[in-house]
């Protein structure tokens, strides 16, 4: 519509603001929404000019405030630009920062945040998942047309799943990580959400690339994802893991998740039956190797150089303590101290090192699956969105809405969440197709011909 002048960048700009002014007090997709630097914004040239973007708020622009949803970063401003925003802006996009998050990205509901809790658009009373609620919110809500998050155990996906949106994980090392503030470094990845497939490839095409900045950046060539979405899929091999559909998932999920798999069976996909053996250590593995790390990344935040600082310490070791007491919240606590724990002399090789040995056998399951199969088909969350409140006083519960997601982190696989049909109370069921590595264009292909089969 842009390119046909049917619409300006001005007749988007102004809706997003009109929408936002409607539905953001109710919904807090953004820790501040500024309006006035949004009507001042000029486009550059680009696949992307005119297209206002939502930024979670743990991805740096150079001069703007970027907290991660967390008091220990309050009037923090970044001193430099990742490289995903670089190639936005070089690419036209207008940028809307602070999207709302679960503080430092742990979380799956995005009620762990210091600014307030994000609201579902389908349901206010209801979550967005997380972390990326704020993300997928905006996209959902109309608060942007696309958006960034960041997927460390499915906080792309699952969210993207619960507000009824397109979310995409890409490889580890196929999305710079250069500018995103670590959660956990060998299985954090930026990756886009969108309203639809086609514009997720897009958007993956334009941050995809070889970043010398970033030492887990792969120097490998990014496909034209857009030309191969229409490509044949007929005869195509899909992997049902065994181990995905058993008790435990919401029936009225399960039903959803079940005519998805006759859809893509009438469209040609052959599905096979597969078994991923190691799936049932997904997340035990996942939270302490995640932990562990963000235990280490952590630790730089002490009140010496970034952002909060305790007033009132009278002593070194005192400021240490009441500026990390103070400015964390409980679930980052929780995980700082469970890493900490699980890194220190007597459990290392226990916990620790028999997580990473439990991560290798999960990577070779998966591997083992794809010399069968072009691409695995699972549920991207076993409930659809849960009411506020619900589950925040139990961490395990809340822990268990990533069981789908996680393994795919802990392989380093892309994988997409698509909307796949609603439940009875009309909230939104994801579907995700998980790829080999560096195939995102297969599982792209996939989610598109699933999309235009009108589900």
């Amino acid at each position: 519509m842009l390119d046909a002048g049917d619409i300006s960048t001005a007749d988007i700009v102004s809706d997003i603001i009109s929408q936002a002014e409607a539905k953001e007090g109710e919904l807090h997709a953004y820790i501040d929404f500024d309006k006035e630097r949004l009507r001042k914004v000029v486009p550059g040239k680009g696949v992307l000019s005119g297209i206002p973007v939502a930024i979670k708020d743990n991805i740096c622009i150079e001069g703007q405030a970027v907290t991660c949803a967390s008091r220990m970063l309050e009037g923090f401003r970044a001193p430099y630009s990742a490289t995903v925003i670089e190639k936005l802006k070089n690419n036209g996009a207008i940028l809307i920062p602070r999207a709302n998050m679960d503080e430092f990205a742990m979380g799956s509901s995005t009620e762990n945040s210091y600014y307030g809790i994000t609201r579902n658009p389908h349901d206010p009373k209801r979550v967005p998942g997380g972390s990326s609620g704020g993300s997928c919110t905006a996209v959902a809500g109309n608060l942007a047309i696309a958006a960034l998050g960041s997927d460390t155990g499915g906080s792309i996906r699952q969210p993207a799943s619960l507000c009824g949106v397109v979310g995409m994980k890409p490889t580890y090392g196929r999305v710079s990580r250069y500018g995103l503030v670590a959660f956990a470094s060998s299985l954090d990845q930026i990756g886009p959400i969108t309203k639809d497939v086609t514009d997720c490839a897009i958007m993956l095409g334009v941050i995809s690339g070889h970043d010398t900045r970033d030492s887990t950046s792969a120097n490998i060539p990014v496909p034209d994802y857009g030309a191969e979405l229409k490509g044949d899929i007929k005869g195509m091999k899909i992997g049902l893991p065994r181990e995905y559909f058993i008790e435990g998932m919401d029936p009225q999920v399960k039903a959803v998740i079940e005519k998805g798999i006759k859809t893509m069976e009438g469209l040609g996909f052959k599905l096979v039956d597969v078994s991923l053996p190691h799936a049932d250590f997904g997340v035990a593995t996942y939270y302490i190797i995640a932990t562990a790390e963000a235990s280490s990344n952590l630790a730089r935040f002490d009140g010496v150089q970034y952002g909060y600082r305790a007033p009132d310490a009278e002593r070194l070791y005192d400021m240490y303590t009441k500026t990390r007491g103070e400015g964390f919240g409980d679930e980052v606590k929780r995980r700082i101290i469970l890493g900490t724990y699980v890194l220190s002399a007597g459990y290392y090789d226990a916990y620790y090192l028999k997580a990473q040995k439990a991560r290798t056998l999960i990577l070779k399951d998966f591997q083992q699956v794809f010399e069968k199969v072009d691409l695995i088909l699972a549920p991207t969350s076993p409930t659809a969105a849960f009411e506020v409140g619900s589950r925040i006083d139990d961490p395990l519960q809340m822990y268990l809405s990533d069981i789908y997601t996680i393994s795919v982190n802990l392989a380093g696989l892309p994988a997409v969440s698509v909307p796949c049909g609603k439940t009875g109370n009309n909230l939104p069921v994801g579907v995700q197709f998980i790829g080999r590595h560096f195939d995102e264009q297969t599982i792209l292909k996939a989610a598109y011909a699933y999309e235009q089969a009108g589900v």
